[in-house]
């Protein structure tokens, strides 16, 4: 009796809602609902969440992505959501546009709207590693967003208590950028410090905050992603540019995201000397936050496209030129990616590294940093 009780209340509000929703000028009309249910019916769906047109085209355009012919795309909310399969594999593709916020809403628009079981996020990237190149493809365990800060009033130290510290909204445990480093005199901008984002996970409280700094992408996922390093990858641009040696898939550590461009050398040094970053971007931490709130598993892939102002050659700021093969790239590294997964899904455990030459041309820790996992929730749901 209780669970057909339950049952009925639950009918009661999706009706009285639906009823809101199609007497209002609310966004969901009740033909979008219609096909929204009939898309979910035929999920799960992978979400790819991509940036830009750029990126997306080579993906667009390659034999691996089949649109689906009934319904090829689905506009909301200024988004598109586009559907079909790679690799036969079902999958959703979304343009995300530049920066956090926008990476953000259409990644919360995409696992509210349908039956996603993962998400896989890639495009290009400017690199702080000096012992990788443009054209390399990496793969980042943990994404932070670096923009987050508390800035420190001139005359305040690091001793120095930062304005509402006290009651928990900031920190000084991550630590800080302190712009006296970089001139002789003393430097009325100070110090920023570095602060984690509040999460509100979909199984904690909703108004009980969490801390989140480093947020890990997918334990299988990662692991998965290690018979990607052998990977063939293009070299050159338009047959005429090429790079001094064959690009390579990588996993690394760390990649951050901000609304900031980075084309500066002290910054990129700083970037990684402090965090041991490799990837730079503006969206993929912002990704990774709503697929942790989300429950969601998550990925990355980041193609270099520039050395965001580092390095001492003629290719040290190459964005214009080498973006393309970048994001050819990353395209070709996520279908290998989504071939391993969709054999995972279907139990090949044979298949391999081996039959990627075709391709060629959890956790969440309250702060602070990966080497202190403790009290962390597994995050590796499928």
């Amino acid at each position: 009796m209780k669970i057909k009780l339950h049952k009925l209340t639950i009918c009661f509000i999706l009706a009285v809602g639906f009823l809101f929703l199609s007497s209002s000028d609310a966004a969901v009309s009740e033909n979008e609902w219609e096909k929204i249910a009939a898309i979910n019916k035929k999920g799960p769906y992978l979400g790819i969440v991509v940036p830009n047109n750029f990126e997306m085209s080579p993906l667009l355009q390659s034999p691996s992505f089949v649109p689906l012919k009934a319904l090829p795309y689905f506009d909301f909310a200024g988004k598109r959501f586009r559907f079909g399969k790679v690799e036969n594999e079902s999958v959703i593709v979304v343009l995300t546009g530049l920066s956090m916020l926008n990476a953000g809403i259409t990644t919360q628009l995409l696992v509210t709207l349908f039956n996603i079981k993962g998400i896989l996020h890639f495009g290009i990237a400017g690199n702080a590693n000096s012992e990788l190149q443009i054209g390399d493809v990496t793969i980042p365990r943990y994404w932070a967003h670096t923009g987050l800060w508390n800035w420190q009033r001139f005359g305040d130290g690091t001793d120095d208590e930062l304005a509402l510290e006290c009651h928990g909204d900031y920190t000084r445990e991550i630590g800080f950028l302190n712009f006296s480093d970089f001139n002789i005199d003393d430097n009325l901008l100070n110090r920023v410090w570095f602060q984690p984002e509040e999460v509100f996970p979909i199984d904690g409280n909703p108004e009980i905050r969490q801390h989140a700094f480093w947020i890990p992408v997918n334990n299988r996922y990662f692991s998965l992603a290690k018979n990607l390093e052998g990977l063939e990858l293009g070299a050159c641009v338009y047959n005429t540019t090429c790079l001094p040696r064959r690009p390579k898939v990588i996993r690394v550590e760390r990649g951050i995201s901000s609304n900031t461009f980075v084309d500066n050398a002290a910054y990129r040094k700083f970037l990684n000397s402090k965090f041991n970053a490799t990837a730079i971007d503006m969206e993929s931490a912002a990704v990774g936050l709503v697929c942790l709130q989300q429950r969601i598993p998550f990925v990355t892939i980041r193609a270099i496209s520039d050395l965001a102002g580092g390095g001492d050659s003629s290719m040290s700021n190459e964005a214009n030129s080498f973006a393309p093969l970048a994001a050819n790239n990353a395209v070709d590294v996520l279908t290998a990616f989504i071939s391993l997964l969709k054999h995972e899904y279907d139990g090949d455990a044979s298949f391999g590294s081996n039959q990627l030459k075709r391709f060629s041309p959890q956790q969440h820790c309250t702060f602070a940093f990966p080497q202190n996992p403790s009290g962390c929730m597994d995050l590796d749901l499928i």
